[in-house]
């Protein structure tokens, strides 16, 4: 079975509620304005549908106008959406792991939000962080299923293993950023180099609590996508458009919406949990450091900004400062 404790993970949560409403709030106001987007565009479509004599069509290539446009803006937004809102609330979440006491309402956001800035001192460098750390994390994987691969397993289960993996990293990535934060590492790159090692040296532990918690969070994320389909369904049957797939994706961004809100902290604080009770007191093993550098050119990547950032600060290639504190 797995080795988070369900009742612990709840009662983190509890205690970052004020956190976990800004957090509903933002990607509620993502899903609205999907819906608010989509809709738009369809009643633009609609005009000019009913100019061209085709108003079905018209009102389909506007809901995908204005869900295409609501998505480009969501991209350019992503940078802030990793810092003030995920990276936050991960913060919060370590220092209730660790037994400290946090603020409550307004005041919890803004803590959580100059730790972030402490430990990452810009946006671009948290966000460019996280999808290195995610690289690492996939071509660490690929190694892993590529010795799987000899073993007698059918390919497309092999695949479907290996897409389920894949998924589980949007959890672990994170853990490596909580590691920086709760051992308060000054180098960011030198500190999450640490956590991925430590990470693959323990990888069947963490391996099996991820796919545990995908399975868990995609079983909530069907049932919320199930609840509302009927009633999105319903709004759209009054407007002209009817058919199509239209309610079907505007349920499944309602259902994201909800998972990014409340159901994936669930799986990230589970994660946390298991990461820093398994690794606590351990030191990254050079093999393993050896092991991921032949993998991965991105964990080259890493060290190198490590490196970099140590010699930037203190014109040396001394990394004193990406120890971590006890």
């Amino acid at each position: 079975m797995w080795d988070f404790k369900l009742g612990e993970v709840f009662a983190t949560l509890w205690k970052t509620k004020s956190f976990l409403v800004f957090r509903f709030l933002i990607y509620m106001g993502i899903t609205l304005a999907y819906i608010v987007g989509t809709g738009t565009g369809g009643g633009v479509g609609y005009l000019f549908g009913a100019v061209a004599a085709n108003k079905p069509a018209g009102v389909f290539y506007g809901m995908v106008g204005g869900f295409t446009l609501v998505s480009g803006v969501l991209f350019y937004l992503r940078e802030y959406l990793l810092y003030m809102v995920k990276a936050g609330h991960i913060a919060v979440i370590v220092k209730v792991l660790d037994g400290e006491d946090i603020p409550e309402g307004k005041g919890q956001i803004r803590y959580a939000q100059e730790i972030v800035k402490q430990r990452f001192k810009e946006a671009s460098i948290l966000f460019v962080l996280d999808q290195i750390i995610k690289k690492v994390l996939k071509a660490f994987n690929r190694a892993f299923f590529a010795i799987a691969s000899w073993l007698p397993i059918p390919d497309g289960v092999l695949r479907f293993i290996n897409a389920v993996v894949n998924t589980s990293i949007t959890y672990v990535d994170e853990v490596m950023l909580a590691y920086n934060i709760r051992h308060e590492v000054e180098n960011p790159w030198e500190g999450s180099r640490t956590a991925l090692v430590l990470y693959a040296q323990n990888y069947k532990i963490f391996l099996k609590n991820a796919l545990f918690l995908t399975a868990i969070t995609w079983i909530l994320s069907v049932l919320v996508l199930v609840f509302t389909f009927g009633p999105i369904a319903a709004l759209i049957a009054y407007t002209p458009y009817q058919g199509g797939v239209a309610p079907f994706v505007l349920a499944l961004v309602t259902a994201w919406g909800v998972k990014s809100a409340l159901i994936d902290p669930l799986a990230m604080t589970a994660m946390m949990q298991v990461f820093f009770k398994v690794t606590e007191g351990q030191q990254p093993n050079p093999e393993w450091d050896a092991k991921l550098e032949r993998a991965s050119d991105k964990f080259v990547e890493l060290k190198d900004r490590a490196v970099a950032w140590g010699k930037e600060r203190f014109g040396s290639d001394s990394q004193e400062t990406a120890v971590p504190k006890p």
